[in-house]
């Protein structure tokens, strides 16, 4: 085992200083943007900063998995138990752009790719590079008072196409490093920007050393002031494992190795769907799934929910460091995802991007205080609303126009949000580009080639058969094209 030394000490006297002195810069500017910035959006009405025990805002757990399905929920029992159990699940939630790099720049700003600008995992437009940290959650946070911990995956290409510093708002980082972020063994972090190398013993199992990192950041802030601490493991999502990058299955921990070889892929009539003449060509273009494919997709899929266990004990792991250190009841703990998967899917055998529920559609269960224990929310929510609900929670003001809308509102009253309808966007992609929009019963995708996609999902919920070209359909795809040509550039209160 290498380098567990820095990761699990306790925060020192040095770590301390230079926390405080991030602060005070980080106030200072704070200030002046305020002063003088252009559309600044307070999320919530003024009140004094957050910084000292005893305030009234909460601690903040945000943990994001990567590329985990809806469906795979159900293998984390004590996420469903702790989280979900007590507090809120909100049974539709997605995310706008379903590609890792847009989707977590949209967490870190409140707003759609198209204002936060990040368009793609790699650059010009995309990775690391293409978004402007200088104004994201972090900042807003520390600027309120909160001590802010990032634990886990950053964005794409951190490490290859920036240095592997600390980026701005953060006040205790331990990032995966690129090209080695998808190793469950033998990967770098960077321990506030110095790189510490682990191996491929179990100890170093990529999970376990973050959930411990985790836990030390909640067992050393306990009772010192809010804190916001986000964990991003990288399970499930798929494992770089030899030069050429291809990706193969995750490894589970150790432990968990076996767990689910019996288990068989949902069954679904949209698995190696037989007609795809409705569908846009990048998706006709597909072949039928052969037998080692589907083989290998049933691998994945297993491999997938075992990587998740170990996700699972690290959220009961960080509830019980809560609850030990009495700040459990004062802390709103978000668990979600970036995006979903495909397991062969109207023929695609993984990935994500394209705009089919199995992609589009995660977890989010909310616990804390504005968020009622055993409450389910049904309403459309979206990763544009994290940022505002976290934001609201801490009595924080954002840098930037925030296109969201705080999940307080839809989890205490049933009928809000239920005329909603939320932008969709895959703006770089190697097969297809589109816009969209979802609404509680309807998709309307239109690709930048000229094809179109329409599902009643009342009654296809599969999405076996697109409307697009049905004459009975007019009127919907009519209405449904208007929502998207006000969407497609909004801004702030136009984005809701």
């Amino acid at each position: 085992m290498i380098g567990h030394d820095p990761i699990l000490r306790v925060l020192g006297m040095r770590d301390t200083f230079l926390v405080a002195v991030r602060a005070a810069l980080a106030a200072i500017a704070g200030l002046a943007l305020l002063a003088n910035g252009p559309g600044v959006q307070r999320a919530t009405s003024a009140r004094p900063p957050a910084g000292k025990a005893g305030s009234p805002h909460p601690n903040i757990v945000l943990l994001l998995t990567d590329d985990q399905t809806l469906e795979s929920l159900r293998v984390m029992p004590e996420t469903q138990r702790l989280i979900g159990d007590e507090g809120t699940t909100f049974t539709n939630a997605f995310v706008s752009y379903p590609l890792c790099c847009p989707s977590r720049s949209t967490l870190l700003t409140g707003q759609y790719a198209h204002n936060h600008g990040v368009r793609g995992n790699n650059p010009p437009h995309g990775g690391v590079g293409a978004l402007d940290a200088r104004e994201t959650l972090p900042v807003w946070l520390q600027r309120a008072g909160y001590y802010t911990a990032h634990v886990g995956k950053y964005l794409n290409g951190y490490g290859q196409v920036v240095p592997p510093a600390v980026p701005p708002g953060w006040s205790r980082w331990l990032a995966l490093v690129d090209p080695t972020t998808y190793s469950y063994f033998d990967y770098t972090l960077s321990d506030d920007g110095h790189l510490v190398h682990y191996g491929h013993d179990e100890a170093d199992y990529q999970t376990d050393v973050l959930a411990a990192a985790a836990e030390q950041v909640i067992r050393g802030r306990a009772g010192r002031g809010p804190f916001y601490l986000s964990v991003a493991p990288v399970a499930p999502h798929l494992e770089n494992s030899d030069a050429s990058g291809k990706g193969t299955a995750p490894r589970p921990a150790p432990r968990h190795a076996g767990r689910f070889a019996d288990e068989p892929l949902p069954a679904k009539a949209s698995f190696d769907e037989a007609d795809v003449s409705d569908k846009p060509g990048s998706v006709r273009r597909l072949p039928r799934l052969n037998a080692d494919v589907q083989a290998d997709v049933l691998r994945t899929y297993r491999a997938q929910l075992a990587s998740l266990l170990a996700v699972d004990e690290m959220v009961a792991r960080l509830v019980d460091a809560l609850a030990e250190t009495g700040e459990l009841d004062r802390t709103l703990f978000v668990f979600t995802s970036d995006n979903g998967f495909f397991h062969g899917e109207h023929r695609i055998r993984d990935g994500k991007f394209l705009p089919y529920e199995e992609s589009i559609r995660v977890p989010l269960l909310i616990r804390g205080p504005g968020f009622s224990a055993g409450a389910v929310a049904d309403q459309l929510v979206a990763n544009i609303d994290l940022a505002p609900t976290l934001l609201a929670a801490a009595g924080a003001a954002a840098g930037r126009l925030l296109d969201g809308l705080p999940l307080q509102q839809p989890a205490a009253d049933p009928r809000a949000g239920r005329e909603r309808t939320l932008l969709l966007e895959g703006l770089e992609g190697n097969r297809a580009t589109y816009t969209g929009v979802r609404t509680e019963r309807w998709v309307w995708i239109e690709y930048d080639d000229g094809a179109r996609e329409l599902y009643d999902l009342e009654q296809d919920p599969l999405q076996l058969r697109s409307r697009h070209a049905g004459k009975a359909f007019k009127g919907v795809r009519e209405d449904l094209a208007a929502k998207l040509a006000q969407l497609r550039h909004c801004a702030g209160a136009s984005c809701r």
